[in-house]
């Protein structure tokens, strides 16, 4: 993997937030990599980012996924790789050192979404963690449709095995068992969860 420089464009992006005492906004590509800052949070207006480490053989590891509302940045952890890629467009907030006193719920709110995620990614047997997992991503990026809540995030099974510590086989089996056992359905590669079919919670 290739180091990650602090660049002029986020330099740029800092010193117009600290400029006449307003925040500056930022707009991010698919796929981009926000650079890394220590002096710089970021509050994410619209878009959807995951943030996410490697191990020594390249394999990676992903340590959450953000969207709207959601505050991130470098300051935040202290894993060393840590990356933040954009999964879709994104319209961030760049917010300097001196005001992050002003956020304070939003950091709160990270810790717990984090600390939920770690919770999942240690369940067993894999299929209660992947249904757990599907359920908290409905719930942070989902909405309810008639036949049960819509994930709008698009992910891949590479990607949902890279969460949860499993193999993409293995996710693309159990996700096909929950779609025989009705417990979800496809729709337009996105994955809408029927939550009143209780049958897959019982996992034992």
């Amino acid at each position: 993997m290739s180091s990650i420089t602090f660049t002029e464009t986020t330099a740029t992006v800092l010193n117009d937030s600290t400029a006449n005492g307003h925040l500056s906004s930022r707009l991010f590509t698919r796929k981009e990599i926000i650079t890394p800052n220590q002096n710089v949070l970021w509050r994410i207006d619209r878009g959807v980012v995951r943030t996410l480490t490697w191990s020594e053989d390249g394999t990676f590891i992903t340590l959450g996924y953000w969207g709207a509302g959601d505050l991130i940045g470098y300051p935040l952890s202290k894993i060393n790789p840590y990356q933040i890629e954009c999964l879709t467009s994104v319209e961030a907030i760049a917010i300097p050192q001196h005001h992050w006193h002003k956020y304070t719920n939003d950091l709160l709110a990270h810790i717990q979404y984090s600390e939920e995620l770690l919770s999942i990614v240690h369940r067993k047997p894999v299929a209660l963690r992947l249904w757990q997992f599907l359920v908290w991503l409905s719930e942070k990026f989902g909405r309810d449709l008639t036949q049960g809540r819509l994930i709008e995030l698009y992910i891949t099974h590479q990607e949902i095995a890279e969460v949860l510590n499993t193999t993409r086989v293995t996710v693309t089996r159990l996700l096909q068992q929950f779609e025989v056992e009705g417990a979800l359905v496809r729709y337009k590669r996105r994955i809408i969860l029927c939550l009143s079919n209780k049958k897959i919670m019982n996992i034992s």
